[in-house]
C-alpha cells in the first residue's frame, strides 16, 4: 500500500495538482525571505524539477516539506555563491593605473571615510539608502520590500543623506 503512494506522485495528474497547490505559496515564501534579487521563480522551478526527479522517493504527503526545504536550500546556496562572487570582485586588483599616487591615496581615504559613515547609519537608514542608491530601486519598491510606507522610506533615505553630508564634507 505504501509503495503505491510513492508511485502516485510520478503521475502527471498528481504532480500537476501538487504544482498548482504549492507553487504560488513557495514563490511567496522565497520572495519574502530572500527578496527578488536571487530570482525566486527560478528556484521554485528548480525545486519542482527535483521533486519530479525524486518522485518515486517522495510520498505525496511529504511533497510540500520536500519542496520548501529544497527551494530554501537552493536560495541559501545561491546566497553563498553571490557572496563568493562579490568577494572575488572586491579583491580583483588593477594591474596598472594612470592615476597619480596622490589621487589614489585621496580616493582610498574617501572610500574609507564613506564606509565609516555608512557604518554609522542606523540599519534601517543603511538598508533603504543602499537599496535606492546601489540597487537603483524606487521608493515605492523599497516600501513594498520592507513592508513600510513610502513616506517612511523617504524619511530614512533623507536622514541617511543628511548624516552622510555631515560626516563627509566632500559630498
Amino acid at each position: 500500500m505504501k509503495k503505491q503512494l510513492h508511485e502516485n506522485i510520478c503521475e502527471e495528474r498528481m504532480f500537476s495538482s501538487i504544482f498548482n497547490k504549492y507553487s504560488k505559496d513557495l514563490n511567496n515564501f522565497l520572495y519574502y525571505k530572500f527578496g527578488e534579487l536571487l530570482n525566486p521563480k527560478d528556484k521554485v522551478q528548480e525545486a519542482f524539477v527535483k521533486l519530479w526527479e525524486h518522485c518515486k522517493k517522495v510520498a505525496p504527503d511529504k511533497a510540500k516539506s520536500f519542496l520548501f526545504t529544497t527551494a530554501n536550500n537552493l536560495m541559501l546556496n545561491e546566497t553563498a555563491h553571490q557572496k563568493v562572487v562579490l568577494k572575488h570582485q572586491q579583491t580583483k586588483q588593477k594591474r596598472h593605473t594612470n592615476e597619480s599616487p596622490e589621487f589614489l591615496m585621496q580616493e582610498r581615504e574617501y572610500h574609507d571615510k564613506l564606509q565609516r559613515a555608512l557604518a554609522n547609519l542606523t540599519e534601517a537608514q543603511r538598508v533603504a539608502f543602499m537599496m535606492n542608491r546601489v540597487e537603483g530601486k524606487r521608493f515605492k519598491e523599497i516600501a513594498e520590500l520592507l513592508n513600510i510606507s513610502t513616506k517612511a522610506v523617504e524619511k530614512r533615505i533623507y536622514g541617511a543623506l543628511e548624516k552622510l553630508r555631515k560626516e563627509i564634507k566632500e559630498l
